[in-house]
């Protein structure tokens, strides 16, 4: 069976598995456990030679024949995810797309009201994942980001946003990101890559101790990773 990763936000193309055999990559005989808790499988007596998956909001959709045994749909679902994660590390948007993408967030989850002039990577952030300076309605983000699940950067990004509506890290400005259906599990991802290279401190972490109007991604005073 070929597995197709079938990604579907921001105009990626599907993508497709064809079954090799019957068997998943990894053989009969490899056993994987996977997160069932944000995993819809659909079988499907129509689907006999190729397995998909895609991501619907907060979820993972993964398609598969009807006639697939349990220990064979354990193995895809495991399969699909990674070819999903593998997809989305590679995708990189050029400032252009970033900034494209960042009117999308804000139409989607900000009602269109956070309207940045202009949306650009830096290289020079090596500690904050992101910057906003509302005076000047620009948003910059660190290029570590670069490579890392859309998801992640999408969390980055729109976290920016919010603060051109919001400067400080209020309720009023936690509540603009209550819709965004990732954010703890972007915090998360961010949290296990301070922990494993202290790299960036996390976008405005509740409870950080920042003053209003400083920048949203700087680490609060006595972080370790100031």
């Amino acid at each position: 069976m070929t597995p197709q990763n079938t990604q579907q936000p921001h105009g990626a193309q599907p993508h497709v598995q064809p079954l090799a055999g019957g068997q998943p990559p990894g053989g009969p005989g490899k056993e994987q456990t996977v997160d069932r808790s944000r995993v819809e499988v659909r079988r499907s007596a129509r689907r006999s030679r190729t397995v998909s998956a895609y991501r619907e909001g907060d979820r993972t959709v993964v398609l598969i024949p009807a006639r697939m045994s349990s220990a064979e749909e354990q193995r895809w679902v495991a399969q699909m995810l990674e070819k999903l994660a593998a997809q989305e590390s590679r995708r990189v948007l050029g400032d252009d797309a970033l900034a494209a993408r960042a009117r999308e967030l804000s139409t989607s989850y900000l009602g269109g009201r956070a309207r940045p002039d202009q949306v650009r990577w830096v290289t020079n952030q090596n500690s904050r994942w992101g910057s906003c300076t509302p005076s000047e309605r620009t948003i910059r983000l660190s290029h570590r980001l670069q490579g890392m699940p859309e998801y992640v950067v999408d969390y980055v990004l729109l976290h920016e946003l919010a603060h051109l509506l919001v400067p400080d890290h209020g309720p009023g400005f936690w509540a603009l990101l209550e819709s965004y259906p990732r954010t703890e599990r972007a915090r998360g991802y961010l949290e296990g890559v301070v922990s494993a290279a202290r790299l960036p401190h996390i976008p405005g972490a509740r409870g950080d101790r920042q003053s209003e109007g400083q920048d949203p991604s700087r680490p609060a005073a006595g972080d370790p990773c100031a």
